[in-house]
């Protein structure tokens, strides 16, 4: 199995300096992963470092509690989509879910997505799987199917428990079949990212992105 097509190569720290921006932008050219997942002042600078390459540039919006207003989150996504983002991944009004107001999710998504595809750009929608419940995560899956998002991501890194297979099995079983999975947090072994592959998963949202392909590589030898 190629690892590599399936990662997110991703750096989210509140402290990131430029010089781990474009380390992980290099092995993410080097690796051949799928995308990097940078904060949203690098977006412009990760997309010079992987210029040139098929590495696609993915941004955060709303990050990572999402209860900022609708407007902040627009304001974001314009700038992301100005430097250059091809990926946005949107943390939802988890708070709004919370309360149970359904309806300020559904016209959260309706006002983000439309310059999003305007510029036909990606987006991902975070709902953060480790606190919510199955009836909550179901909910989520049917909400954002029909509002035709791109895929759906499980965590931010934030809370206390990042991807599950649980989880993604659950995802996978009530998401359109158009809607993909970005799984996230957690992913340090080729055995846990293998199993959510299998599970459902189409990407992995990794900060030990070059340790995994390197594991992966050491195991193909050893079986030859």
């Amino acid at each position: 199995m190629n690892f590599a097509q399936y990662i997110d190569h991703t750096i989210l720290n509140p402290v990131t300096l430029l010089a781990e921006v474009e380390t992980v932008c290099n092995e993410a050219r080097e690796n051949g992963f799928a995308a990097v997942c940078v904060p949203p002042p690098f977006v412009k600078k990760a997309k010079g470092f992987t210029s040139g390459s098929s590495v696609k540039v993915a941004t955060v919006i709303g990050f990572p509690f999402g209860y900022s207003a609708v407007e902040a989150k627009l304001a974001e996504v314009m700038l992301a989509i100005v430097d250059g983002a091809d990926e946005l991944d949107i943390v939802i009004n988890l708070a709004a879910l919370k309360n149970n107001d359904w309806q300020y999710l559904a016209n959260e998504i309706n006002h983000l997505l439309s310059p999003i595809r305007q510029k036909n750009k990606v987006v991902n929608i975070i709902i953060e799987t480790g606190i919510l419940t199955e009836d909550e995560i179901i909910k989520c899956c049917e909400l954002y199917s029909a509002a035709g998002v791109d895929s759906i991501k499980t965590s931010t890194g934030y809370a206390e428990r990042g991807a599950t297979l649980e989880a993604v099995k659950l995802m996978r079983t009530h998401l359109a079949p158009s809607v993909k999975i970005k799984a996230s947090d957690g992913i340090h072994t080729v055995d846990f990212a293998k199993q959510l592959i299998e599970a459902g998963a189409n990407r992995l949202g990794c900060s030990s992105s070059v340790e995994i392909v390197q594991e992966a590589k050491k195991l193909i030898c050893m079986e030859e």
